[in-house]
């Protein structure tokens, strides 16, 4: 018995040059439409990378719209993206569809326009490490720092984009907390929820 993958959708679209074929993803981008779904790591992040400049340097105005259905992932890779996502000259517009966890929440937040379902929701939380390294006391010491550092950028960067106290933001990343999309909008992590897209 052989096991074949599945086949992303394709759109199909008759032209007067005969049948053409093309993925969902081909026309969202068409439509500068990203999504950001799933683990937030280097290789997904790269891909919305380049999507973002492709579209940057095609309207370097029109708006781009990121969906985003995130548990979070890596930091500095989130952080590259966010970095990205504020060079470009284009307003981003960021849609909560799900949930938008920890890294995911942040750029959710970080959107020129955010937006967020009814159902959607959003987790923040202090910086996780799932190991924690053995060896001598100057490496844990250092360890420790380095995770410290990136809760500080991290806390500031959600303070400014809620317009928060760093202090209100790390009583409520102390622990995971769940803001449903009304509670989103009133804390400043969305601007708006939505009924329609």
């Amino acid at each position: 018995m052989s096991v074949t993958s599945a086949m992303p959708p394709r759109i199909v679209k008759e032209t007067s040059n005969g049948v053409i074929y093309y993925t969902i993803q081909e026309d969202m981008l068409a439509r500068r439409e990203l999504e950001c779904v799933g683990e937030i790591n280097a290789e997904s992040v790269n891909t919305l990378i380049s999507q973002i400049r492709y579209l940057a340097r095609q309207d370097s105005e029109a708006e781009i719209t990121i969906y985003i259905n995130s548990p979070g992932g890596e930091v500095s890779s989130g952080l590259a993206l966010y970095d990205v996502m504020k060079a470009v000259s284009c307003p981003i517009r960021t849609v909560c569809v799900g949930t938008a966890a920890s890294m995911g929440a942040l750029l959710f937040a970080a959107g020129d326009q955010r937006d967020i379902l009814p159902h959607g929701k959003v987790m923040i939380h202090d910086p996780l490490t799932l190991s924690c390294p053995g060896g001598s006391a100057l490496r844990m010491k250092s360890f420790s720092e380095s995770l410290m550092h990136i809760r500080e950028i991290t806390g500031k960067l959600l303070a400014e984009l809620t317009h928060k106290t760093l202090e209100e933001i790390y009583e409520k990343t102390a622990d995971d907390t769940y803001f449903y999309a009304h509670e989103a909008v009133e804390f400043g992590l969305a601007d708006r929820v939505i009924t329609k897209i």
